[in-house]
C-alpha cells in the first residue's frame, strides 16, 4: 500500500484554502459544502468503528452458535479465516474511501465508480442495502443487550434453577425501547460528546476484553486443556447435521457477524480531520484490533468451557445463554456464589451499550446523507441539521426504525431472527458492490487517493468480492435438518425480499425521478 497527496486541485479549492485539511478540500472538490462540524480525530474515527464492531457484543451473544457448530477449534481458527477475508473487504474499501470520503459513503462510491449510465441505478441500490443493513444492526446489537439484561435479571434474583425472575418477551421490548430512546437522547448532544463516549467505548471495549479473558478462566476452579481450546471439534450440535465441513461454515457466522460495522469511519468522514487518511485508517485499524483482541477473548473464555452440551442446555441457570452460564459456573465454583460472574455480564453490557449507541450515530449519518441526494422519502426532514450540526431527525428516524424492525419477535423469534439476518448479509452485499464495480467498470480510471493498493487494488478488490458472494450462499443454507416451517433458515427470503422491494421501487418509481447523489456545493 502507499500514500501520496491526493489530486485535489483546481483554483476554486485548494488544500491551502481550507487550512491544510486534504479531507475537506476533497469533498468540496466532489461538489459538496461542509454542513456537519468536523471536529474527530483520527483516534475518534477509528472509536466509531471499533465501538460497532465490538468483540464484546458480537462474540458473547453469538457464542451459542459458535460452540454448537465446531465449538472451540471452528471459534479459534475460524476467526481468522474471517478476519483474514474480512481485512481484504476492509482494505478495499478504505482505498475507495480515501478517494472520496462523504458520509455517504457505499452508495456514493458506487455512483462514482459506476460510470454515468449506472450511477443511479448502483447508488439506489448499494444505498438502501446500506441503510438497512444498518437499521438491523442497530435492531440486533439494542436487542440483544436486553435480553442480556434479561438474563442477567435471571442470574441476579437466584437463577433458572433457584426461582429466578424470567422477563417475558413483552418487558424484554420494553428494555429494547428504553436502550433506543437513551442512544436517541445521546446521539442529540454535539458532535464533541459523541466523540467523548466514542473514545470512552473504544477503551472500555478493549480494557474489558483484557479484564474477561483474564478473570474467568483465572478465577474457574476446572479450566479446559489447551488440546480441547485448539482441537476439540464439536459434531454434536443437536441439528442434523453431519458433515464437518458443513459444520464449521455455520460456526463461521459468529466471527464474521461481530466483524461488522467497519463502514462507519466512513460514514463519519465528514466529521473527521483530514478524513482522506484518517478515514481509511479508521476502518484498517478497527478491523485489525478487533482480530487481535477478540481472538484473545475467544480463547480465555473457552478456557472455562468444561460441559459444552450443559452450557447450551435451557435447563441451566443461564436458561441456555452459555457465554452467561460460563461466567456464573467459574465463579460460583471458587466463591460460592455467582455474584462475580454477573459484574462480568455487567461489563459486557456497557460494552453493547455503547456498540448500539455508535451504531445510531453511523446509522444517522447514512440517512442524512441518503436524504441529501432525495433518496429517502420526506428527504427534506431528514437531512435537517440542527444548531449544534447535528442531523437530528435522522437520529429519531434510525432509532424508530429499529424499534419497528423488533416488534416480530413478540410473535415469533423466527420472524424476527429473519429480519436482522440482513444485519450481515445485507451489510456486505452494499460493502461488496462498490468495491466490484471498482475492479470492474472503474479499473481503468479509479483515481486513489492519499491511501491506496497500488497493483494489488484489483487483486484485493476481487478476493473480498468473492468472499462476500461466498458468506452470502453460505449463511443461507439450512443450520436444522431436517427443514421444516418452524426451522428454515430464512436469511435468503429476508435478504431477497429486500432486494425484490427495492428492486421494485427503482422500477416504477425511483428511475424516473433519482439522478444519484447530488452535490450541494454553491455556484
Amino acid at each position: 500500500m502507499t500514500w501520496n497527496k491526493p489530486p485535489v486541485g483546481g483554483a476554486a479549492v485548494t488544500a491551502v484554502d481550507v487550512g491544510e485539511d486534504t479531507g475537506l478540500a476533497r469533498l468540496q472538490e466532489l461538489g459538496y459544502k461542509q454542513e456537519l462540524k468536523r471536529d474527530l480525530s483520527v483516534l475518534s474515527n477509528f472509536a466509531f468503528s471499533f465501538s460497532i464492531i465490538s468483540v464484546l457484543t458480537g462474540i458473547t451473544t453469538l457464542y451459542n452458535t459458535g460452540l454448537t457448530f465446531g465449538g472451540p477449534a471452528t471459534m479459534t481458527f475460524g476467526w481468522f479465516v474471517a478476519g483474514a477475508f474480512t481485512m481484504t473487504v476492509g482494505l478495499s474499501m478504505a482505498e475507495i474511501c480515501s478517494s472520496f470520503p462523504t458520509s455517504g459513503g457505499l452508495y456514493y462510491w458506487s455512483a462514482r465508480l459506476s460510470g454515468k449510465r449506472w450511477a443511479p441505478f448502483a447508488s439506489w441500490i448499494t444505498g438502501w442495502f446500506n441503510i438497512v443493513g444498518q437499521w438491523a444492526v442497530t435492531t440486533s446489537v439494542d436487542y440483544s443487550l436486553a435480553q442480556l439484561i434479561q438474563v442477567i435479571i435471571l442470574l441476579g434474583t437466584g437463577g433458572k434453577n433457584g426461582g429466578g425472575y424470567l422477563a417475558s418477551k413483552y418487558v424484554v421490548i420494553a428494555f429494547h425501547a428504553a436502550i433506543l430512546l437513551s442512544h436517541a437522547v445521546i446521539n442529540s448532544l454535539p458532535i464533541t460528546v459523541l466523540s467523548f463516549f466514542g473514545q470512552f467505548a473504544a477503551a472500555w471495549n478493549m480494557l474489558g476484553v483484557f479484564v474477561l479473558m483474564i478473570a474467568v478462566p483465572t478465577v474457574a476452579t476446572e479450566r479446559a486443556s489447551a488440546e480441547f481450546v485448539f482441537t476439540h471439534f464439536n459434531t454434536d450440535n443437536g441439528a442434523g447435521i453431519h458433515s464437518n465441513f458443513y459444520i464449521f461454515v455455520l460456526g463461521l457466522l459468529m466471527s464474521q457477524y461481530t466483524l461488522t460495522g467497519y463502514d462507519a469511519s466512513a460514514h463519519m468522514t465528514e466529521e473527521t480531520k483530514n478524513a482522506d487518511k484518517n478515514g481509511p485508517i479508521g476502518i484498517i485499524s478497527a478491523i485489525g484490533i478487533s482480530i487481535v483482541v477478540g481472538w484473545g477473548y475467544i480463547l480465555g473464555i473457552t478456557f472455562a468451557v468444561k460441559d459444552i452440551p450443559y452450557l447450551l442446555s435451557p435447563d441451566n441457570d443461564a436458561g441456555g445463554y452459555a457465554i452467561a452460564e460460563v461466567f456464573y459456573l467459574a465463579f460460583k465454583s471458587r466463591y460460592g456464589s455467582g455474584a462475580g460472574g454477573i459484574v462480568c455480564l455487567g461489563i459486557v453490557a456497557v460494552a453493547i451499550y455503547f456498540c448500539g449507541m455508535s451504531s445510531v450515530t453511523s446509522n444517522s449519518r447514512m440517512a442524512y446523507a441518503f436524504s441529501r441526494d432525495g433518496a429517502m422519502p420526506f428527504s427534506s426532514v431528514w437531512h435537517k441539521v440542527n444548531k449544534q450540526e447535528v442531523p437530528i431527525n435522522a437520529v429519531w428516524l434510525s432509532v424508530s426504525v429499529a424499534l419497528c424492525m423488533a416488534l416480530p419477535s413478540l410473535g415469533s423469534l423466527v420472524a424476527f431472527q429473519a429480519m436482522v439476518s440482513i444485519a450481515t448479509i445485507g451489510l456486505y452485499i452494499s460493502y461488496a458492490l462498490p468495491i466490484l464495480f471498482r475492479v470492474t467498470l472503474a479499473r481503468k480510471h479509479f483515481s486513489p487517493g492519499p491511501f491506496n493498493l497500488g497493483r494489488y487494488g484489483a487483486l484485493v478488490g476481487w478476493v473480498a468480492v468473492l468472499w462476500v458472494a461466498t458468506i452470502t450462499v453460505l449463511f443461507s443454507l439450512p443450520v436444522t435438518y431436517p427443514v421444516t416451517k418452524d426451522t428454515l433458515n430464512y436469511t435468503a427470503v429476508a435478504v431477497g425480499g429486500l432486494f425484490f422491494l427495492v428492486l421494485s421501487s427503482w422500477v416504477l418509481s425511483a428511475r424516473h425521478w433519482f439522478k444519484g447523489p447530488v452535490t450541494n456545493l454553491d455556484g
